[in-house]
């Protein structure tokens, strides 16, 4: 089977990418890929280390209001459509698959017009732009939420699967937080707004730290590399500050409480592990997708809410207080986290492939 993947931007898009790869090695060993990708962002670097042979587009996503910039952008994307039939005429794919990213569109758009089967891929609550467009061309279109919006006219294709990240962090094996050097007595909170940090967040915890210092659980804050010299020195015995943590998932199974933004892969795995978690929604994301990841647990009783105008040191604070005090509605908020869990997600898109 030779199968062409796309996606790009964020990790959000990459690591769904990389579970469905792992799941087609895992059962066809014969299996042969090529990724096509961006020519600048994360996997032109990621994807090349773990040798999936690789190929980049030159695509950018359109900026509102800039039009001269956009004229660019459409003389880009057609180069790009060119290139991506010449690679899929030379390659010969039995299928290709899109898990995000407008670098997807020139892929998925060439292969429809070459008449090679297609899947695309929704992590988000909300059919995202690029999306949008590559549904009416795709043969299937697989989503991460049960009522994914923005997907009513395309529902005889549709197929609700779940995000493959879920699988793969069902897979990693619970790391000891006491290598860290947390105690097993006391609770685990981890602070964490996306593998970049956030700008805005990271200003507010500087002001809630000393607080948190003064709390009886203990603490991980990932920062962001951007912005981990700032906070170093405001470490202490029961809060540990990190740039970034390579083995986040395999800790999260360790900790009683996440705070973190509400992207399509943290939630995965937050709804995979059953874990109790804050969510806060970046307000400068496209239509506003984060709000309505986390609006979706919401509505469950699966997870609580905290908008980012309202991130300070006494809501925050009460809030977590509130959460951890109160065992039965812990219970009450992992039971519905069930709801969501889909613990073979990279499985039925293999079976999907298959089809």
């Amino acid at each position: 089977m030779k199968i062409i993947i796309s996606a790009g931007g964020t990790g959000g898009h990459i690591f769904p990418a990389l579970a469905v790869i792992n799941k087609i090695k895992e059962k066809d060993k014969k299996a042969e890929f090529l990724y096509i990708g961006t020519h600048n962002r994360m996997e032109k670097d990621l994807i090349p280390q773990k040798n999936i042979p690789y190929l980049s587009l030159e695509t950018y996503g359109l900026k509102r209001n800039k039009i001269f910039k956009n004229i660019k952008t459409f003389y880009c994307l057609f180069k790009a459509y060119l290139k991506s039939k010449k690679i899929i005429r030379e390659f010969k794919p039995d299928v290709i698959i899109g898990l995000g990213g407008y670098v997807t569109l020139p892929v998925i758009y060439a292969g429809h017009k070459l008449k090679v089967k297609t899947i695309i891929h929704e992590q988000n609550n909300v059919l995202g732009k690029t999306n949008q467009f590559l549904a009416k061309y795709a043969d299937i279109l697989a989503i991460s939420f049960p009522n994914t919006q923005g997907i009513e006219k395309f529902k005889s294709k549709t197929v609700y699967t779940g995000n493959p990240s879920s699988e793969e962090a069902l897979k990693v094996k619970k790391f000891d937080k006491t290598k860290l050097g947390f105690t097993k007595e006391k609770k685990l909170i981890i602070f964490v707004m996306g593998s970049l940090g956030s700008y805005q967040i990271n200003q507010q915890m500087k002001k809630i730290i000393p607080s948190l210092k003064k709390q009886p659980y203990e603490v991980l804050f990932v920062t962001g590399h951007n912005y981990y010299s700032e906070y170093e020195k405001l470490q202490s015995k029961n809060i540990k500050i990190v740039p970034f943590i390579n083995n986040l998932t395999a800790l999260m199974k360790s900790s009683d409480l996440i705070v973190s933004r509400a992207g399509a892969t943290i939630i995965s795995e937050i709804t995979a592990l059953s874990i109790p978690s804050i969510l806060i929604p970046s307000v400068h994301v496209t239509d506003n997708h984060q709000f309505k990841n986390a609006q979706a647990l919401i509505k469950e009783k699966a997870a609580y809410l905290l908008e980012e105008n309202d991130f300070n040191e006494k809501k925050l604070i009460s809030l977590i207080n509130k959460v951890l005090a109160d065992e039965p509605k812990l219970k009450e908020l992992k039971k519905a986290l069930i709801k969501f869990q889909i613990k073979d997600s990279a499985q039925k898109i293999y079976d999907l492939i298959k089809k």
